[in-house]
């Protein structure tokens, strides 16, 4: 009788473990399914950099990492370089410096970057092996010799937008980037470009003017990722078939960190060279100072506005284009700031103080904006210069 107790205990026993055995398997059915082995050996990652002295590298660095066990290779592949040669700077101002896409070890990369203190940062994409070579035949056949150039872009095609183009049109339609700006968010291509030049005013002052009303364009999600940072925050949020894929981020070199701005001299240059002026126009004793930056004020503005025109007319960057600081900066003035006092320029100034309103007038409609703190004192100062040529025809 006890025996027979014990054997159905045993059998009751052994069925009820079965029982949950197979449960167990139907269940991890599915995940084995899609967890099939990784035969391709390979590791894909994005790389973020943080911003630089040089003013070419205050927006950051981006690139792609391909770590290959089989091969026993880790590269990797740079879009923002470019070689340095006869005409350069005419080349880059034209907007046709040729780019090109160069691969090497990930140890230079991490010695270019980590020497000068700037902060690198590593997410690794989990996609399966088929995902992870249609990445890498995509950047092995865009670093072939016909493949690699490209026109450099400040906004629109550059080392951050090449880069955010290769996972979706490796991937096909199955990848999505995660949103890094909010529903309603009216950040433009000027204001992002402001907060990262935030130290460097002269650059940032520089930039404001030569750019013109396409950088006033309010940015979609995928065109905020022509920043690296914004690239990165779109990748941690990234999917391919509703799966995340870079779950978290690796900082392989922290940086110093934020650097404090220092005085805005643009500002303090500007406030300084307008005083001068609207007392060498005010006080009679300083009548030769009130002439001599009068001067000064016109063949500047009239230099500046003469580069605009160039900057718009004669490059391809698309962020130079339509340039509507040509109003209160007249190229026209470089030629007045040589006519003789007595001449009757009144006609003239009244036209000039016209289009300072209209310019200011196109700020307020976010047509296009301008810098105003340090333009402030600029255009007050051209304002008194332009009112004391209309009140010298009227003496």
């Amino acid at each position: 009788m006890r025996k027979d107790c014990f054997i159905k205990q045993s059998f009751r026993y052994f069925a009820f473990m079965f029982r949950k055995i197979l449960l167990c398997l139907l269940l991890s059915l599915p995940v084995c399914l899609y967890a099939q082995p990784d035969s391709s050996r390979l590791r894909i990652s994005l790389l973020t950099c943080g911003p630089g002295d040089e003013i070419w590298a205050q927006f950051g660095h981006t690139a792609i990492r391909v770590t290959d066990s089989t091969a026993g290779t880790d590269l990797v592949y740079n879009y923002g370089t470019f070689s340095f040669g006869p005409g350069f700077e005419i080349q880059f101002m034209r907007g046709k410096l040729l780019y090109y896409v160069s691969y090497y070890p990930y140890e230079h990369f991490l010695n270019e970057y980590s020497d000068p203190q700037r902060r690198v940062e590593e997410q690794v994409l989990h996609i399966n092996g088929a995902e992870k070579r249609a990445i890498q035949d995509y950047l092995v056949e865009n670093a072939k010799e016909e493949n690699r150039y490209y026109k450099y872009d400040f906004f629109f095609d550059n080392c951050a937008t090449r880069i955010r183009d290769v996972f979706p049109m490796a991937l096909d339609k199955d990848f999505a980037y995660g949103q890094t700006l909010p529903e309603n968010s009216r950040l433009t291509f000027r204001q992002i470009m402001n907060e990262y030049f935030y130290r460097v005013h002269f650059e940032r002052l520089g930039c404001n003017l030569l750019l013109g009303s396409p950088i006033d364009k309010v940015m979609t999600n995928s065109e905020v990722m022509f920043l690296p940072d914004f690239l990165r925050d779109g990748m941690a949020g990234a999917t391919v078939a509703g799966r995340k894929i870079a779950p978290e981020t690796v900082v392989h070199y922290e940086g110093p960190g934020k650097v404090p701005a220092g005085p805005n001299w643009p500002f303090i240059i500007l406030s300084v060279a307008a005083v001068l002026t609207v007392l060498g126009i005010s006080i009679p004793r300083l009548k030769m100072m009130g002439d001599f930056m009068g001067f000064l004020f016109l063949f500047v503005t009239g230099m500046l506005g003469c580069l605009m025109l160039v900057m718009w007319l004669w490059t391809d960057h698309q962020g130079c284009q339509n340039n509507y600081n040509v109003l209160w900066a007249l190229p026209t003035n470089i030629i007045y700031a040589f006519l003789p006092r007595k001449r009757n320029k009144s006609k003239y100034a009244v036209i000039a103080i016209i289009l300072i309103f209209v310019s200011l007038l196109l700020h307020i409609t976010g047509i296009q904006q301008l810098p105003l703190l340090e333009l402030s004192p600029l255009l007050l100062a051209l304002l008194f210069i332009y009112g004391s040529i209309i009140k010298r025809k009227g003496q």
